[in-house]
């Protein structure tokens, strides 16, 4: 049977008090679930997994791991999950990167459902300046100039979509991804 490498982004998780769940804790929801390899990446609710091919699409693996969450942990929190290639293409289609100094500031908003870039393409085309937007096949990208708390853009996308995204910055993305391609 073939493995499937999967990556979980939790929405909002150990952002400041709420939300708080043990990696350790997460991890063994995530094996209990019946996937392998759970590793998971910093403190914010970032899991990479194996799981076997044709058990677990994607969307079904984000509805699973939110009932668990609530179910063993009392935790509500928005999950999208990707495969390996699809965060691979996350990563191909940044064309921000250039024009990005700090990786802290370049945030990735991952989108629940990808078919919701055609609400965030009006703010593709405005001019952002200093900041920039992007979107890729699978995220949208935000070069955050000032910080993220002041983007404007972050704040217009937020208006748009609400939790039908979740943000990592470019450092984190690129570790997932490089967990995500470890064989």
């Amino acid at each position: 049977m073939a493995i499937r490498r999967q990556i979980a982004l939790l929405r909002g998780i150990n952002v400041g008090r709420a939300k708080r769940v043990a990696m350790a804790d997460l991890r063994k929801l995530i094996t209990d679930l019946g996937y392998d390899d759970v590793r998971t990446v910093l403190n914010s609710g970032n899991v990479v997994y194996d799981c076997p091919d044709g058990a677990c699409g994607g969307a079904e693996a984000a509805v699973r791991i939110e009932e668990a969450l609530v179910l063993k942990l009392g935790v509500g929190a928005r999950v999208t999950v990707l495969e390996a290639g699809q965060l691979s293409q996350v990563v191909e289609d940044n064309s921000l990167h250039a024009l990005a100094d700090d990786p802290a500031r370049l945030l990735v908003a991952v989108l629940n459902n990808p078919a919701d870039s055609g609400k965030l393409q009006p703010l593709a085309h405005q001019d952002w300046t200093p900041e920039a937007f992007a979107l890729g096949r699978w995220a949208a990208y935000l070069w955050c100039a000032d910080g993220v708390l002041a983007s404007r853009a972050a704040a217009a996308m937020g208006k748009l979509l609400g939790d039908a995204v979740t943000t990592r910055n470019w450092t984190t993305i690129n570790k997932l991804h490089a967990l995500a391609c470890e064989r």
